[in-house]
Formats: C-alpha cells, structure tokens, sequence
C-alpha cells in the first residue's frame, strides 16, 4: 500500500484523534472453492471529522469496507474499533443499538417512505434516537429544503429526494456519515449540489465522512482517497486541498 501524507497548518500529532480503526480486517463470503475475499487484510485508521473517499472498480470491495464499519455486516477476521469501543464480536442487539446512535447511512436509492412527507421521514429517525420535535424541521432547513417539509417524495426532484435521506441520515447527529453512491443516479449539478450539502453538513456536525464510488472525480473534494482494488486498499492518500463540490467536473 502507497501511503502520501501532507501536513496542514497548525495541526500537531497530539491532535490526531483516530476515530475509525481497522487491524487485519478480513471479509469473506461463502467458503471453499467458491469462497470470495471481499476484504483482504485491511488495516486503516481515519481521523474524527475527515471527509474520504473510497475509490475503486465494481467488486473491489468498497460496500463491504463501509458494511462492516458500519456494522452491516461482521467482519470474518480482525478488529474494528469505533470512538474507542471495539465493534467486532458485538452481539446484535449491541450492534443495532451502535448503528442507531452513531452511524448515518445514505444510499443511491433513496429508500423514502413514499406515504410520509419530507419531515416525516426525517422526524421517524429523529425520534428513533430521542431527538426533539423541532429537529427533524431544522435538518431539513440545513439541507436547504425547509420549503418543502411537507411536500411527500413524488413531488421532490430527485436530488431533493437526496437531500431529505441526507437529513434523516444527519437528524440523530451521528459520529459516522456512510456514503454508498450517493450521486450515482444524479446528474452533474444535482450532484454538485447534494455534494456541497453532504460537505458543509458534515463540517457543521463534525461527522467522519466515507464516501464510496467509482467516480474519480469525486476524490478531488477529499481530504483523504483511499483506492481498493481485488479487496485490498492499495493506495491512502491526504489531499491538502480539496477542492469545493461547485466546481467538480465529470
């Protein structure tokens, strides 16, 4: 694995808080013959308030790195270690409760519940983890959607579809904001725009952000690009200069 490093103005070591740690994470699916290693070797540590990008072809393993961060799915060998707790052999009801109080998860798809409003399917998270009635309307407001709270998802673009599961993901404030082709089904200025909100949003939580696709163009607004190839991270990059959502090109 090639690893650059840049440093930034006025950060020292002591300030470097890991708030994501991977050792010898292996993934693997099916056994024998017809085994797949989703994940070889895996071994990573990211800093509390980065925003990565994980890059790579389809099959690379990238979804089951954010998976088995977030708790989807166990990984078969190694430890991950989460804001100091370790997540690896968590039972399922430990690992609910880990995925509820600490982890945003924003897929390609959507997924709204096409019966509610914008504010509704915000507030149903929001109240999974206690938050109060006013925070599922402030969200939204953040996600520059505020005028359209009680508008249901036939009637939003698709990009404010984007933007309303970006809300429900940010409404419980989570340590961890998983990303899996957020843009992926969103044209260029959609996509800017939904990049621009993940970015500013996640600076204003203080969010770490994993971002996975294969659009290398995205890597450009990372602090960090991390490149897996066949199940291993063969490349880890800092990106001093990131650069702003608006002015991506791809």
């Amino acid at each position: 694995m090639t690893t650059t490093t840049a440093s930034e103005p006025g950060r020292t070591q002591s300030a470097v808080v890991p708030v994501i740690q991977l050792q010898d994470v292996d993934k693997t699916f099916g056994s024998g013959e017809l085994a797949v290693h989703a994940l070889r070797d895996a071994d990573l540590e990211i800093e509390r308030g980065q925003f990565v990008v994980v890059l790579g072809p389809s099959g690379s393993g990238k979804t089951t790195l954010i998976n088995v961060i977030g708790g989807i799915e166990p990984a078969s060998a190694g430890r991950i270690e989460v804001s100091g707790v370790e997540i690896t052999g968590l039972g399922e009801r430990a690992l609910t409760e880990y995925r509820r109080a600490h982890v945003g998860f924003v897929f390609q798809f959507f997924n709204l519940i096409p019966t509610l409003t914008a504010r509704e399917n915000v507030a149903l998270v929001g109240e999974l983890v206690g938050a109060d009635g006013e925070a599922a309307m402030q969200t939204l407001e953040e996600v520059g959607l505020g005028d359209k709270a009680d508008r249901f998802p036939s009637s939003l673009s698709g990009g404010e579809q984007q933007r309303v599961a970006i809300a429900r993901a940010l409404v419980k404030r989570p340590t961890l904001l998983l990303l899996d082709e957020p843009t992926g089904s969103l044209d260029l200025e959609t996509g800017r725009q939904v990049l621009g909100v993940l970015r500013s949003a996640a600076e204003s939580f203080g969010s770490t952000v994993l971002l996975v696709t294969h659009n290398s163009a995205i890597a450009r607004m990372a602090d960090r690009v991390i490149h897996l190839h066949s199940g291993t991270i063969v490349e880890d990059q800092q990106q001093p200069k990131p650069l702003p959502a608006s002015e991506l090109q791809w």
